[in-house]
């Protein structure tokens, strides 16, 4: 019995291995088969300078880097199995962009990752900006890259966290300028990743216009999207940032207003900024001393200098926060004491009124 226990064990981690094999053996395969198709393709677009110009003058290069290829994910696949409209080499008319729904959608057989980011794409602002026909939109290939495709893991892609930035701002300039001012884009230049990039705000696929209530910089979440770093322990703790920022905000007028879905009052980005967000020791700052009535002012006509001799972000139920405390804990003691006193005042008054009564069922 024993000797078939172990002649099973013997033949599964034979099977096992083979397996291993043919599936390893089938990979370099279709990379060698990949790669000696590519030879026929590179005899033209080998060449450095090779290039195009299209009719609105601009000029798009069509070289490929052979080794820029072989180390992207797409280095085990051929030519035509993206640029599918290709059918004889060499190749004549039009040729369309790369559709990359022919293998990037859910369920699909080709080994891609199997996630839904093409829909949320397409239901993007980028997505239906293509649908309607805008030439500038931006597709896939302008923010992965085209023939240097690399995971989002890998610091040389062109969606890794420190590129980010950079990859947005060729369409974004302006907002790009604005952000590399500011205290995020500064610190995640110098290679800090906590510091958070475009996707961490705008999101990665489904980004929507800050005017769509499904836009996590809609007026109404910008709250919740900042508290994704500033109500973060890890964070608030390690660059000692007040843990009380968004808690203080929630409990105020404008935290209560936006909670209840008021889009017109101030939420973070209203204060701060949202690109070019500055300490407020920064004179350019929104909230620099000085900056305030003029921040105020956006909202409430009448601001002056009083607006920024107050506190900002006060939390009423610490002693740091001075008179505030008192009035606030004072204001809870003796509402909670004329509350009682009303209860025990209808108790009183109900018992009277059935005492009453039944000394005038007895009489």
């Amino acid at each position: 019995m024993r000797n078939k226990c172990c002649k099973w064990t013997v033949y599964l981690i034979t099977a096992g291995a083979m397996a291993l094999a043919g599936v390893v053996y089938g990979q370099e395969r279709n990379a060698a088969t990949a790669q000696l198709q590519w030879d026929r393709c590179l005899i033209c677009h080998g060449k450095p300078g090779l290039k195009k110009v299209l009719p609105n003058g601009r000029i798009i290069s069509l070289y490929v880097d052979r080794d820029q290829l072989a180390r992207s994910v797409h280095s085990k696949r051929r030519c035509e199995e993206c640029h599918t409209d290709i059918t004889t080499i060499p190749h004549k008319g039009e040729i369309k962009k790369v559709d990359c729904r022919h293998c990037h959608y859910k369920g699909s057989p080709m080994g891609v990752p199997d996630t839904e980011k093409y829909l949320e794409y397409e239901e993007s602002v980028h997505g239906r900006a293509v649908k309607e026909g805008n030439p500038k939109a931006a597709i896939c290939q302008d923010c992965h890259g085209a023939h240097d495709v690399l995971p989002p893991t890998d610091p040389a892609s062109h969606v890794f966290k420190l590129h980010v930035p950079q990859t947005c701002g060729r369409c974004h300039l302006k907002e790009y300028s604005d952000y590399s001012k500011g205290v995020h884009g500064k610190q995640l230049h110098e290679g800090n990743m906590d510091m958070p990039s475009c996707v961490d705000c705008h999101g990665e696929h489904r980004i929507y216009r800050p005017t769509d209530e499904k836009s996590t910089v809609y007026a109404t979440h910008v709250p919740e999207t900042c508290s994704k770093c500033h109500a973060a322990k890890q964070i608030v703790g390690k660059y000692g940032l007040s843990p009380e920022r968004v808690e203080t905000y929630k409990e105020s007028f404008h935290g209560i207003a936006t909670e209840f879905g008021e889009k017109r009052a101030a939420n973070c980005a209203s204060c701060h900024g949202y690109h070019a967000i500055l300490p407020s020791s920064d004179p350019e700052s929104p909230i620099y001393v000085t900056n305030i009535p003029k921040t105020c002012g956006k909202c409430h006509p009448n601001a002056n200098l009083n607006y920024a001799r107050g506190s900002i972000h006060v939390n009423p139920k610490s002693k740091e926060s001075g008179v505030v405390y008192y009035v606030s804990t004072f204001f809870r003691y003796f509402t909670t004491l004329v509350i009682l006193g009303l209860i025990i005042h209808i108790l009183l008054d109900i018992y009277r009124r059935i005492r009453l009564r039944l000394e005038k069922e007895k009489s």
